[in-house]
């Protein structure tokens, strides 16, 4: 018992410690130069549904882009959705920026995402198209660092970023903000370093007319995690995923614990249809799960472990993407946290449906969609 109990804690510290030194290589790593002179257009694509307090400031961050050549177009579902409101007012005061809403009656498909963004790629007019969520917030280096990148490596077939959770204080958008700096964070880089990659769907950017050669956008429109496909795509064609190292806020809102618990136990569907061996495996990534292990394994030295996991996890990937600021979170909520992703892991294998937009929708193999 004792030696597999030290194996399985083993592969808990591995997991830890490699998770938290991809997220350090992501960030900290070399800058592609910031182009000047032949910089290449960039088409910024924001998909739109609905307004919340934040937004009018997230979109913001775009017009003020110094990237010298973009244009940035919002597509929404609706023309009397109040997001259009805000663009459109945004719209007035940055008359300088090529802006366009784009009001499309694209039907087909369940990802609601991809559905608006199929509406709108149509109105690109360029050739490197970057997808970025509505409660993106950006520095004004965005756009042009990530077409440095992608256009200083013919190898490179599309462009993430990491994300740090800003706003609310309250317990479940804490909560959030550690989930997001710790698992999340070390959940896409690490597999992403060794060639694996995990995009995350917030920030992609690419070529148009590369992604339209793998099949498109209509080639994830019935698909949940249409991020991770898209880059497996990409992969699958010879092309590799860069990580940015720039980190974007992620604005969080006034959240409380049960919408926490609903997005993230979505987000877990997803990653048990894609990587089931993976998923099966999750529960050695959470350091209080594995403490009786660390205890027959380790004796009284489990606990300074247990500490040491969290504040490697935790505090060390919160100062990897946030600074100092709000450290208290990540110091305070890593039990909690921890209790929340095991309740969210054991709940999964039985559940089979999300709501979305009205619709009750079953997610099945590879994260395909179908109405019921």
């Amino acid at each position: 018992m004792n030696n597999a109990a030290a194996l399985l804690v083993a592969l808990s510290t591995s997991w830890t410690v490699l998770g938290t030194l991809a997220v350090a290589k992501a960030t900290r790593g070399s800058r592609a130069p910031l182009l000047a002179g032949d910089v290449p257009a960039v088409t910024v694509l924001k998909p739109l549904a609905g307004a919340d307090p934040s937004l009018e400031e997230n979109l913001r961050t775009f017009f003020e882009q110094d990237h010298p050549r973009f244009e940035i177009l919002f597509g929404v579902e609706r023309q009397d959705d109040p997001a259009a409101f805000v663009a459109e007012r945004l719209m007035r005061q940055y008359p300088h920026v090529a802006a366009k809403l784009v009001v499309h009656q694209q039907r087909s498909g369940l990802n609601p995402k991809v559905r608006n963004l199929r509406g709108m790629i149509a109105h690109a007019k360029h050739d490197l198209v970057l997808v970025s969520d509505s409660n993106v917030r950006a520095p004004r280096h965005y756009v042009r660092e990530l077409a440095a990148i992608k256009t200083s490596d013919a190898e490179v077939g599309l462009v993430t970023n990491l994300f740090a959770g800003e706003g609310a204080a309250t317990l479940g958008a804490s909560l959030e903000k550690v989930q997001l700096s710790g698992f999340v964070a070390a959940g896409a880089a690490l597999p992403t370093t060794v060639g694996d990659a995990a995009v995350i769907g917030k920030s992609m950017l690419m070529s148009r007319a590369e992604l339209e050669s793998l099949g498109g956008f209509d080639s994830v429109a019935d698909v949940l995690a249409e991020d991770y496909v898209l880059g497996k795509m990409f992969e699958r064609a010879g092309k590799r995923i860069a990580v940015a190292p720039t980190v974007l806020a992620n604005v969080i809102g006034p959240v409380d614990v049960p919408a926490v618990f609903h997005r993230h136990l979505r987000w877990s569907m997803m990653r048990a249809r894609l990587r089931p061996l993976c998923f099966f495996l999750e529960p050695l990534t959470v350091p209080l799960f594995v403490l009786p292990l660390a205890l027959s394994a380790l004796g009284i030295w489990a606990w300074p472990w247990l500490v040491s996991m969290w504040m490697l996890r935790d505090v060390g990937g919160w100062l990897l993407l946030k600074g100092r600021r709000g450290l208290f979170a990540p110091l305070l909520l890593g039990a909690l946290r921890d209790v929340l992703a095991l309740i969210v892991w054991m709940t999964t294998p039985f559940k089979r449906h999300i709501a979305w937009r009205g619709h009750r929708v079953r997610v099945g193999a590879n994260t395909a969609l179908s109405l019921e």
